[in-house]
């Protein structure tokens, strides 16, 4: 697998990612083919889509006010996640974590990283309809049928930092079953999925940063995974909470 950081420079609301991003890849000399993935940073799908909020804008509740004061946050960003969030769990200073979008994630994806001044940036939504018209009008623009993935920062509970966190994927399979399968000692496993989406966008997100990179697109090739032409949204890699070992928690 061979992965290629692509430099866009400052994506602004409203863009037009398509030109931007091929524009960019054009200027790098790099070449678009079938069965590449683009991995694009979820930030700049949401300036795309105008998800950006003006914390002055923002009139907090009772609610958030309590949430803020507990938890270190200004009220006014207390009241968007609450808004953006389907469910809080607790948290520790200046993180909340939250039920968003069929996933577990501080503060609701909402983040005053890389925003202007007095603005966060929420996550994109609706991404299975913005996926597949972005790798239609990548396909219309290059004739490449071309694999794509929105990735964001994840964390691992007790792991320090951040990881790559596939949000959503068009192109491929996001997971890889490997129950049935038979190990190195003819014994048959019984619960091991691959999660081959986290993992690529993990790799990516080491090249694409956390700071003023500019570096929001990566360009794989030879990627090894299983392509189709499905889309496969945030609830099509959700583990049951019932099987999830962190969720369904016994006593012992």
């Amino acid at each position: 697998m061979q992965l290629f950081p692509v430099k866009t420079g400052l994506v602004k609301v409203g863009d037009n990612l398509v030109e931007t991003i091929l524009d960019s890849i054009r200027k790098q000399k790099l070449v678009l083919e079938e069965k590449d993935v683009l991995a694009l940073a979820s930030k700049i799908v949401s300036y795309s889509q105008g998800r950006v909020a003006r914390l002055s804008e923002v009139k907090p509740s009772t609610r958030a006010k309590k949430l803020a004061k507990e938890f270190s946050l200004e009220p006014e960003f207390a009241e968007i996640l609450l808004r953006e969030s389907e469910k809080i769990y607790g948290g520790v200073e200046k993180a909340v974590l939250t039920l968003k979008d069929h996933m577990l994630t501080p503060n609701a994806g909402i983040d005053n990283k890389n925003a202007p001044f007095g603005f966060v940036v929420l996550w994109p939504e609706n991404l299975v309809q913005w996926l597949t018209t972005f790798r239609n009008n990548i396909r219309l623009e290059t004739g490449k049928r071309v694999a794509v993935m929105v990735v964001d920062s994840g964390l691992i509970p007790l792991r320090i930092g951040t990881v790559g966190l596939a949000l959503a994927v068009a192109g491929f399979k996001p997971t890889r079953e490997w129950r049935g399968k038979i190990d190195l000692y003819g014994k048959t496993i019984m619960i091991t999925r691959h999660a081959v989406a986290d993992d690529m966008a993990s790799a990516v997100h080491l090249l694409m940063g956390e700071a003023s990179e500019k570096t929001p697109v990566v360009l794989v090739k030879q990627a090894p995974v299983d392509f189709d032409d499905r889309v496969y949204g945030p609830e099509k890699m959700m583990m049951p909470f019932k099987e999830c070992i962190f969720m369904n928690r016994s006593k012992a």
